[in-house]
């Protein structure tokens, strides 16, 4: 592994916590995770690859990129090796936590929540264990207490506390999500008390997302009712590919005039 990947300074363990990370250095673990990338793919063996994922995974969530880490992370599960960076436990807490806000309630369901790995340690970590659960069986209420001691933990871990706030912004636009794919309209009262919050607080957040382009749907003050706005996807691919088409014609058109000039 590259210079990125050396022993602490002032330790001799043998596994001692990479330098860039433990430092938080994040220009200088992204420079070496890819170094790593191009040397395991010249000739890295099957426990450095396995290895590099954990470690690139833990960069990913360094810098917010929840979804890719996840992914790498479920890759890992079966053969994780990385003791040098964090032990198994702390691994399963990273991966659920990821898996929470990026990935969809299948994958959820199928590879984390029925993973046997997990399951075998998912119960030293209540917190976790409950927010995932109460998420994927719809008990927003519970979710919404989970997620308070989750985010106490991030607070107090090196790599995830600068996101904290964000996740548990993005955990709530996930539950507000799941919650009004079930409705066409709903009553702002009811998901209030779904979700074991205020009908004030419940309105003022959700005119918040709404605007931030974080949720699709309108919220009637006046009939006190939440209307889901599902997005088309066919439509909207028909669009796309509309602006697109007339962008290549546009650029065609121009490239004719020169032409014949």
């Amino acid at each position: 592994m590259p210079s990125a990947l050396l022993r602490v300074p002032g330790t001799a363990h043998a596994r001692a916590r990479p330098a860039g990370m433990f430092w938080s250095d994040i220009p200088l673990v992204d420079a070496h995770v890819k170094t790593a990338q191009i040397l395991v793919d010249k000739g890295g063996d099957w426990e450095r690859r396995n290895r590099l994922k954990v470690y690139e995974a833990t960069y990913l969530i360094s810098i917010r990129a929840f979804k890719r880490a996840a992914s790498l992370l479920l890759d890992s599960i079966s053969t994780f090796t990385a003791v040098e960076l964090y032990d198994y436990k702390q691994f399963v807490f990273y991966m659920v936590v990821c898996a929470t806000v990026a990935l969809d309630r299948k994958v959820v369901r199928e590879k984390v929540i029925h993973a046997p790995e997990i399951l075998a340690v998912v119960d030293d970590a209540p917190a976790v264990k409950n927010m995932m659960n109460s998420l994927f069986h719809c008990k927003y209420a519970e979710l919404f207490k989970a997620l308070v001691d989750v985010v106490e933990q991030l607070h107090l871990d090196q790599h995830m506390a600068s996101h904290a706030k964000f996740f548990l912004r993005q955990s709530r636009v996930v539950a507000y999500t799941q919650y009004l794919e079930s409705y066409h309209t709903v009553a702002l009262g009811s998901m209030a008390a779904t979700f074991g919050l205020s009908t004030d607080f419940l309105d003022r957040e959700l005119a918040d997302l709404v605007a931030c382009g974080r949720l699709s749907c309108k919220v009637d003050k006046v009939r006190g009712v939440v209307c889901s706005n599902r997005p088309d996807g066919k439509n909207a691919l028909y669009q796309s590919t509309i602006k697109q088409g007339d962008a290549l014609l546009n650029r065609i058109q121009k490239l004719s005039r020169v032409i014949t000039i």
